[in-house]
């Protein structure tokens, strides 16, 4: 079938940024394939905004299935033209609560899940000599925080390898923009969050302490997750897309921070670090 609409493939769409993200923008006119984990889900998904939006069963962990997904969309529309990677879940835990077990799960997700998303629509990408991949990662994939340094290790994982992937497909004409939220009003802190199985009471006042405040406010959170959907779409909408998008004022003052940090202490061993060269 041949349109003008753009084709938008999201991961993750039972709640959330997700869903706001494929609400939005099948009202705006495109079409959307979102990907859910349940059978009974689909069917809810194909309703929210009836002959834009499509629900498709997929765990991003069967990177088996993903080939068959992307065929079903090119069998219809023959086109892909935005990605978004926003399948992924929250481990609470300090470094040394986190078993690998539950590390190697997380990273399963929210890196490998994503990465293998992205080289799968990459190649039709390249022939069409357009596309969108948009990566929502998080103020955590910038800034570390007790109690999420797995959580942190998978996004800025994402951000890395998303980084490199602009730079490599730009002549292309494919972009890519790493979305990265404060806390929004979702799931994420609640049922989309797992603490790890083993707890240390010597970390109550450091990691423990981070947690319980984010337990806490599940469901309380600042941000608007249609404001932030409208601010993804006019980011894709884009002649000049960003690189990185923070989204909300608490992400965009904690990578300011960061930025900040980074350089008081580039400068303060700044005579250490360059004075490492042969004479």
């Amino acid at each position: 079938m041949i349109t003008t609409s753009k084709i938008w493939l999201i991961t993750g769409v039972s709640g959330g940024l997700g869903r706001a993200l494929a609400k939005e923008v099948a009202q705006n006119g495109d079409i959307v394939f979102g990907t859910l984990r349940k059978p009974e889900q689909l069917e809810d998904f194909n309703q929210l905004v009836p002959g834009k939006t499509f629900g498709l069963e997929l765990d991003v962990n069967d990177h088996h299935r993903i080939p068959l997904i992307i065929t079903h969309i090119l069998d219809q529309f023959g086109k892909i033209d935005v990605l978004v990677n926003n399948a992924g879940y929250g481990l609470f835990g300090a470094i040394e609560e986190v078993s690998m077990d539950e590390a190697r799960k997380q990273m399963e997700t929210n890196f490998f899940g994503a990465l293998a998303m992205t080289q799968s629509v990459l190649p039709i990408m390249r022939r069409q000599k357009s596309g969108r991949i948009v990566q929502i990662s998080s103020i955590a994939g910038i800034r570390s925080s007790p109690g999420l340094g797995i959580y942190n290790a998978s996004k800025y994982a994402l951000e890395g390898f998303s980084e490199a992937l602009s730079i490599e497909a730009k002549h292309l004409n494919i972009n890519v923009t790493i979305v990265e939220p404060g806390p929004f009003r979702t799931d994420w802190a609640g049922s989309s969050s797992v603490r790890s199985e083993q707890v240390i009471n010597d970390y109550d006042v450091s990691s423990g302490e981070l947690i319980k405040t984010i337990n806490g406010y599940s469901g309380n959170q600042p941000g608007d997750p249609v404001k932030g959907a409208q601010a993804i779409l006019k980011a894709v909408e884009s002649e000049n897309p960003p690189l990185r998008l923070p989204l909300g004022k608490m992400a965009y003052n904690g990578i300011l921070e960061k930025l900040k940090s980074v350089e008081s202490n580039l400068k303060l061993w700044e005579e250490v670090s360059i004075n490492t060269s042969f004479e």
